[in-house]
């Protein structure tokens, strides 16, 4: 079941929520209704008809997709509805899951639940890279493009991680509240993967050449 990261006090939205059931995980690996949760969380609360409009689908659907993450904890009705034109907003500003499992349905739905969100990044970054000649020069300049190819061990990858997290969170505030943005601040999507490269041909103890002494 859904679990929040962190206490709500008033109206604060807590900073993530944790998918653990595999009907939730499943729920939610589906591109539209990740389109919506992360278009709330960064435009919202808007009502089903407004969805319609940002993503090019017809209200019935948004409708349907926003009511079946509601159902598991993503969004929520905001208040200041008027008759059927109930504004929805995100209860979240991050969606986590486990990593790993040992409930073997656990596991296979939050690796469907990756690959989906990867094949999201992918299409979302091609589609900067084709449009990304209409930037201004400051910001082609400023993009960051590229990848690292480290030799860590499970610790120090772990805590790479806790590096980079703690690098971006003081700018995380800014994304609920418009007055902590500075002039010329535009959204701006930070990608963090961090794999095993399978494919990299590394050595072991028993492959290295032996010292000779001279």
């Amino acid at each position: 079941m859904p679990e929040n990261s962190e206490p709500q006090h008033g109206d604060e939205q807590p900073r993530s929520i944790r998918l653990t059931d595999p009907r939730a995980l499943r729920a939610y690996a589906h591109p539209l209704r990740m389109t919506l949760v992360g278009l709330l969380r960064g435009n919202g609360p808007f009502t089903a008809t407004r969805a319609a409009e940002l993503t090019g689908e017809s209200v019935a659907s948004c409708s349907y997709h926003l009511r079946i993450l509601a159902k598991y904890g993503l969004v929520e009705e905001a208040p200041g509805g008027r008759g059927r034109e109930k504004p929805w907003r995100a209860t979240a500003r991050y969606t986590e899951w486990p990593e790993y499992s040992e409930d073997p349905t656990v596991a296979e739905a939050a690796d469907a639940l990756s690959v989906a969100v990867a094949e999201r990044y992918f299409e979302r970054v091609t589609r900067a890279m084709e449009n990304r000649h209409r930037l201004p020069k400051e910001w082609r300049e400023a993009e960051e493009f590229g990848d690292s190819l480290l030799h860590l061990t499970p610790e120090e990858l772990l805590r790479l991680g806790e590096q980079i997290h703690a690098l971006l969170r003081p700018y995380e505030a800014r994304q609920s509240d418009p007055s902590l943005r500075p002039e010329g601040a535009r959204p701006v999507t930070v990608l963090r993967i961090a794999y095993l490269d399978q494919d990299a041909p590394h050595d072991t103890p028993q492959d290295l050449p032996e010292s000779e002494e001279e």
